[in-house]
Parts: C-alpha cells; structure tokens; sequence
C-alpha cells in the first residue's frame, strides 16, 4: 500500500512540474498536465522542448 501512495504522489509532483514548466515556457498548459498524467515522469524531459502557444 505505501508504494501506492509513493507512485500517486510522485504523480501528482510530475503534473505540477510540467504545469510550471509549460506555464513560464508559454506552452499549452492543459495537455501538459494531461502529458505529466498519462504519462507521469516521462513527460517533464519533453516539456523542456514544448513551442509556445500560438496566439
């Protein structure tokens, strides 16, 4: 059961990582956190080469 919680909070870590990452690179804030969800630490490597958002 502790590895659970370990797994569910390291989770939620990467989803707050990848939101500052995209938020101060101007990258698209929702499919980052939807990135760092379905993926979990995979996606923090790969916000760091997201485009910014197109206005």
């Amino acid at each position: 059961m502790p590895v659970t919680y370990a797994l569910v909070m390291i989770n939620i870590l990467c989803i707050v990582v990848c939101y500052q990452i995209a938020k101060e690179r101007q990258a698209n804030i929702r499919f980052w956190g939807w990135m760092a969800v379905l993926f979990g630490p995979f996606a923090v490597p790969f916000v760091f080469f997201a485009k910014p958002k197109e206005k």
